[in-house]
């Protein structure tokens, strides 16, 4: 079965309240190069394409927006419920966001890690047939430049916090036998002791994710991702950013840069990866109480250091 027929047929069978990519428009906008052949079955615009690429991509990138728009929001509800403890798991439960049990919440983040993956296999595909058809390496040109507009399904922060959730939930459930785990293939390895988050799933896709911050060169510890997709320590992100732990990283001047791919304004909108934290904190706990008690003493200083500074300017001195 074509992978056009199995897509039509997931995004049905999910309703279709769902974003999709728009195979049957985007590939009627290809294959018009396609007739505009000539008789030697060389394209006219073997490179660039006024009319396809001023259609087809625009298109495409609309589709992608909706598409990652909406796994984050579901996937970030998701999370939401299943961290909630205390006052706001009642207050969630007030305002009837707090549905089902844990297995209900696991059998939704299967669903989301699916729609994330199919549409990802989606659009590599579609944009393989661009390059197809015009002899050209556009279509991967674009998908790159999406990667740097944050519109790649599977750079997204929410998918790596669904992943932990399923390791978490997958060692849980071989103790205990409760509920299912997310999907199969992904696994929290150790490499030198330097641990990753590999994943290999169908059709070929495998999301590998170093879990070693680049600037204090160890296990990332109460670990943030930015929105360029890098993750670091929440202290070291600080520390890059000139900023404290006190102000936090949305103070952070738009023109800080990542230090790995140098892109700016990559802090405001950072993610906390709190499934990510106690999954290493579960699978590190001697490294994970060495680092606790190091980030208490620093991050007292700074707090301290702020509130004396705060004190001074207050006093005019």
């Amino acid at each position: 079965m074509k992978f056009c027929k199995t897509y039509r047929q997931y995004m049905q069978g999910h309703g279709h309240e769902l974003p999709v990519v728009g195979f049957k428009n985007l590939k009627k906008i290809i294959n018009s190069c396609r007739r505009s052949s000539n008789p030697l079955n060389q394209p006219t615009c073997p490179n660039h394409c006024p009319v396809c690429d001023g259609t087809f991509f625009p298109c495409l990138l609309n589709e992608m927006s909706d598409i990652v728009g909406c796994f984050n929001q579901r996937a970030q509800k998701l999370l939401e419920q299943h961290l909630a403890s205390g006052f706001r798991k009642y207050f969630l439960m007030l305002k009837g966001k707090l549905k089902g049990n844990h297995t209900a919440l696991i059998e939704e983040g299967k669903d989301l890690v699916m729609y994330a993956l199919i549409n990802a296999i989606a659009i590599r595909k579609i944009l393989k047939k661009y390059d197809k058809i015009h002899y050209s390496k556009q279509g991967q040109l674009f998908k790159s430049k999406a990667q740097t507009m944050h519109k790649e399904i599977l750079r997204s922060p929410w998918l790596i916090e669904l992943i932990a959730l399923h390791i978490s939930s997958r060692e849980t459930n071989a103790k205990s036998c409760e509920a299912p785990a997310l999907f199969h293939g992904c696994y929290l390895t150790f490499k030198d002791g330097k641990p990753s988050l590999t994943c290999q799933l169908f059709d070929s896709i495998k999301i590998d994710i170093d879990l070693t911050c680049s600037v204090c060169l160890d296990t990332v510890f109460d670990p943030v991702s930015l929105t360029c997709g890098h993750i670091f320590c929440y202290t070291c992100a600080c520390s890059v950013a000139s900023v404290t732990i006190v102000d936090g990283l949305k103070a952070a001047n738009s023109k800080e840069k990542c230090p790995l791919c140098r892109v700016g304004g990559v802090y405001e909108d950072a993610v906390h990866l709190e499934e990510l934290n106690i999954l290493l904190g579960q699978s590190c706990r001697e490294y994970w109480e060495q680092r606790l008690q190091m980030e208490r003493v620093e991050r007292v200083k700074q707090v301290k250091e702020h509130w004396e500074t705060q004190c001074r300017a207050f006093m005019g001195i």
